[in-house]
């Protein structure tokens, strides 16, 4: 059996059995399947192990694991994210008419979930489900100041530390000094680091367990998002938006978000 033919025949068991809450012994799902006996056995055995599959010791019926649950649980999570941030970050972007990212942390990288463009007549070549390095963009590093400890070490470790500019951060020393002052101003940036003239200034969105679950920015040309415009105005702009955003997720952000 092949592992693509193994892995449709898996994903067709799981389909099954979400159909039957109460689970399936596995004459019946054989059945339902179209498979013998021998081969869903096989196939069960490998989801057992993954935990995407549990089996009943008493009536030894097989049903969805908790595995996928934690899986569903992340999607719509996310989902939840884009939902109620997009109102208020289409009402960022047309206050400030500049392109909003909405971002947030996969396998150690920067994946941008949602993008509300400006009018501007230069616009942005992001899209959504690029993905970017953390170490040098504002809502990467934003994502990794509210990282716990040992997550944290492990993303960090795989970083290359590659200069995409002449302000890109160059070591761990140096980015961990960074995510201390934003822990404490409660923003980021990517001042031009990860792509020559386009600078970022980014916030978080925070959970009701204090978590830092995504984060978005205001990003655009150095000579539009200049550093007087960003401490004159985007800085009050973002943080405000954060906060209404996490309130929503039932977050009152009286202090800089918790880190771990």
């Amino acid at each position: 059996m092949s592992n693509v033919q193994s892995l449709e025949r898996a994903f067709n068991l799981l389909d099954t059995l979400s159909e039957y809450p109460d689970g399936l012994q596995i004459t019946r799902l054989s059945e339902k399947v179209g498979l013998s006996k021998s081969t869903v056995h096989r196939l069960l055995a490998t989801l057992i192990t993954m935990n995407y599959v549990y089996k009943d010791p008493e009536s030894e019926k097989y049903r969805i694991g908790y595995r996928l649950l934690y899986l569903t649980r992340n999607i719509l999570n996310n989902i939840d994210v884009i939902s109620i941030a997009k109102p208020f970050l289409e009402a960022l972007s047309a206050d400030v008419n500049e392109t909003i990212h909405l971002c947030i942390e996969d396998m150690g990288e920067v994946l941008y979930v949602d993008k509300i463009e400006s009018n501007q007549t230069i616009r942005m070549f992001s899209r959504v489900g690029s993905r970017a390095p953390m170490y040098c963009t504002g809502v990467g590093k934003m994502l990794l100041s509210g990282m716990e400890q040992t997550k944290y070490n492990n993303v960090v470790d795989r970083i290359s530390f590659v200069s995409k500019t002449e302000n890109t951060i160059k070591s761990k020393d140096q980015l961990a000094t960074e995510l201390q002052v934003i822990k404490e101003q409660g923003y980021a940036l990517d001042n031009v680091e990860n792509e020559e003239g386009i600078r970022c200034i980014a916030a978080p969105i925070i959970d009701s367990k204090g978590d830092i679950i995504a984060s978005f920015s205001i990003s655009g040309p150095s000579n539009r998002i200049t550093m007087d415009r960003v401490n004159e105005e985007l800085v009050h702009k973002i943080t405000q938006t954060s906060a209404k955003i996490s309130r929503h997720l039932g977050y009152e952000m009286q202090s800089p978000p918790k880190s771990s």
